[in-house]
């Protein structure tokens, strides 16, 4: 474009309309041949997606440079009569890593790879790529140290955020021979969180020169490797990065909660055959509710229940017959200061003496 204004802006702008109609009329004779009489600048406004500034100059009343104008697929499709694709991928976020000196690069700063993709015209592809800018806080979400972390809640949490289902990952690796001597690209198309691998291809220059037109044409390579893995079934999206709601039935919200068992602290305790408990049993194993059986009163300063009980004297042994009072009143001294009498046996037949 090479064209004058009253001011810099007004150039500019002229200039963009100018480029606007003649990238029509190029791709009208591309698809249906012949030339056209063109479109209103309202129209052409309305389609056109993208101009892309490759080289410019502003001058105060004159504005010359090299411009590219992308068109709208599907608003141009239609003027045009031009069936479009009709198998195309889901949206992929495109990541594309610059090797250089060994340092990955993705759009920390500026790359011949990062400038490729974005001149690169998608709309003859089946890949429906999601290009990032870069721009902003873009740089420091999207770099080269995120695609290892494998961390699937964080990358469909940056996924979200582009509108995209899955991820690509282009990978150019460029090595120098010597400063200004030829250049050898290894080119390689992955995709998805786990970074497989999909193909790749080398590509060489005699310069530095010619890195922008190679890499121009790797990624001519690597869109016809991405078309070529959609066809074979090989490039899939990954469905455990795609965002499910969970959905809550309405009898799971009536339904009530099952009632916890109530706490049960009672321990089964063996019975004799008069019905009492044992010596080793707890009182307070006893059921809520129930009567503990009947016991003699506790004796203070007897020995504990775990111990055995002492044996009693069999009929015909110990002390018969009526005591003296003096022995009477001792015994009933010491039982009284220390521990309640016991029940003595009952003799089985009565002494002879008596």
């Amino acid at each position: 474009m090479n064209v004058t204004g009253d001011t810099p802006y007004d150039a500019r702008k002229k200039g963009w309309e100018e480029a606007q109609r003649l990238g029509w009329k190029k791709l009208w004779k591309d698809k249906r041949g012949g030339d056209t009489s063109g479109l209103s600048d309202g129209t052409l406004n309305g389609i056109v997606s993208a101009v892309v500034v490759e080289e410019e100059q502003i001058g105060p009343k004159r504005y010359v440079a090299r411009l590219g104008v992308l068109f709208d697929r599907a608003r141009a499709g239609q003027l045009l009569g031009v069936k479009g694709i009709s198998q195309r991928s889901a949206p992929l976020l495109l990541l594309p890593v610059y090797y250089s000196a060994g340092a990955p690069v993705l759009f920390e700063q500026k790359t011949p790879w990062q400038k490729a993709w974005a001149t690169f015209r998608t709309s003859e592809s089946k890949i429906d790529y999601v290009r990032p800018s870069g721009m902003g806080g873009e740089s420091l979400l999207l770099n080269a140290g995120q695609l290892g972390r494998r961390n699937r809640s964080l990358m469909r949490t940056i996924l979200d955020e582009f509108g995209a289902a899955d991820l690509i990952i282009p990978v150019a690796r460029v090595e120098r021979s010597w400063p200004g001597g030829p250049v050898v690209g290894h080119f390689s198309a992955r995709y998805g969180i786990e970074n497989r691998f999909l193909g790749s291809f080398t590509l060489r220059t005699n310069s530095s020169d010619g890195i922008d037109a190679m890499m121009q044409q790797a990624v001519g390579k690597i869109d016809d490797l991405y078309q070529d893995a959609l066809n074979s079934g090989r490039l899939r999206v990954d469905a455990r990065l795609l965002l499910e709601e969970t959905v809550i039935e309405e009898e799971d919200l009536e339904r009530p909660a099952p009632a916890a068992p109530p706490p049960s602290t009672a321990r089964p305790s063996s019975s004799n055959n008069g019905g009492g408990s044992d010596n080793g049993s707890d009182p307070g194993d006893t059921e809520p509710g129930s009567t503990p059986p009947s016991s003699p009163p506790a004796d203070p300063s007897a020995p504990p229940a775990t111990q055995p009980k002492p044996p009693a004297p069999k009929p015909g042994q110990g002390t018969t017959g009526p005591r003296s009072g003096s022995q009477g009143g001792a015994q009933g001294a010491s039982q009284g200061a220390g521990q309640p009498a016991r029940p003595k046996p009952r003799p089985a037949t009565p002494p002879a003496n008596q």
